[in-house]
């Protein structure tokens, strides 16, 4: 028995339907050996997640599944399509990817991906044709992996995605100023980025290393790998703290925790630390109610937090009572609250 799931691809070039072909037991199709293919399906190859869609029959279009992370593509005259290789589900990871890409008068090579709760489509993307995505007025710009990027945020409404028809979401795009087909992705630099402006991802779905075209004729060859988890950090605006913004001071022992921050226990922002005290910035005008929460406690990692800054106000961390991430009188939470130390999973509120 099969169904169908009607997937969206992208909210620029209109409806996308991504077939997927899954079997009575629930399993992905697993292509074993290196194939061609030219009709829309996703499944595993050589241990990679892969997708494949086109919109119509317009031109010709089609995939080569490689070794390992390795897959080309050739498209003519195509209407609309999108093809890679990734993972079924997304991460915070360092994304390696190297080969050759043209893309004509208007296609892209993009870190690409879903999230749930909330429903959000992203791109980071690394090259481009002769029109550069998604249009728009930028929301700023973040330094990562030797280049600099573009910030977007765009909105659909009524349009085809991952969990149906009708969808409301928004995208999220970083957009490389100097287009290149080789290096590394740290996806967690433009995550924070993203979440420091109120831009916040939800659940992992799937994330590949796309291939796109739009009306259009060019071709690929590229290889994907994990580069192993990632870390990494942002600041949207001064580190002086206006009162239009929050900013935490805060480090990690370990480097790789994870903070949140959040404004009547809604999440504003989301930083990966580093050993060293950063500033990370949002724009929210709160004075109150505001929570900086460690999420990701393991073995050796604890999280310091030196102070907020809240309508330019500065609130020092062990001067509040309310945390319960300290580990005091042998468990967490368990004492005052009166400390700037994260030890568990827990948050210090202003």
């Amino acid at each position: 028995m099969f169904y169908f799931n009607a997937r969206r691809k992208s909210a620029l070039f209109g409806k996308r339907v991504v077939v997927s072909l899954v079997g009575a037991l629930g399993l992905m199709v697993t292509v074993a050996d290196a194939q061609t293919i030219t009709s829309n399906q996703t499944g595993t190859n050589n241990g990679y997640y892969f997708s494949f869609w086109k919109q119509d029959n317009t031109g010709s279009v089609s995939m080569t599944l490689g070794s390992g992370g390795n897959y080309s593509t050739n498209w003519s005259g195509i209407n609309n399509f999108t093809a890679g290789k990734g993972w079924s589900t997304g991460a915070r990871r360092n994304i390696n990817f190297s080969g050759s890409f043209n893309g004509g008068s208007n296609g892209y090579l993009a870190v690409y991906g879903w999230t749930t709760n909330p429903l959000i489509e992203y791109y980071i993307v690394e090259n481009h044709g002769s029109w550069t995505p998604p249009g728009g007025t930028s929301l700023g710009t973040i330094n990562s992996d030797g280049g600099t990027y573009n910030i977007y945020k765009m909105h659909r409404s009524n349009a085809p995605c991952i969990t149906g028809n009708n969808c409301d979401f928004d995208q999220y795009w970083s957009v490389r100023t100097s287009t290149r087909s080789s290096g590394t992705v740290n996806t967690c630099t433009h995550f924070d980025a993203w979440a420091s402006k109120g831009m916040n991802l939800g659940t992992f779905n799937y994330q590949i290393l796309e291939t796109e075209g739009y009306q259009s004729s060019g071709n690929s060859n590229v290889t994907v790998s994990d580069g192993g988890s990632c870390s990494g950090s942002s600041s949207s605006s001064s580190s002086s703290g206006g009162t239009g913004t929050i900013t935490v001071r805060a480090r990690g022992t370990g480097g790789g925790e994870q903070i949140q921050l959040l404004v009547n226990n809604s999440v504003v922002g989301q930083w990966t630390l580093t050993t060293s005290y950063q500033n990370y910035t949002v724009n929210n005008s709160a004075t109150t109610n505001i929570l900086v929460k460690f999420i990701n406690d393991s073995t050796n990692h604890d999280v310091q937090v030196d102070y907020i800054i809240a309508g330019g106000q500065t609130k020092q961390a062990e001067d509040q009572t309310y945390n319960t991430g300290v580990y005091q009188n042998g468990a967490c939470g368990g004492g005052n609250g009166h400390s700037e130390w994260l030890n568990c999973n827990g948050a210090i509120g202003f």
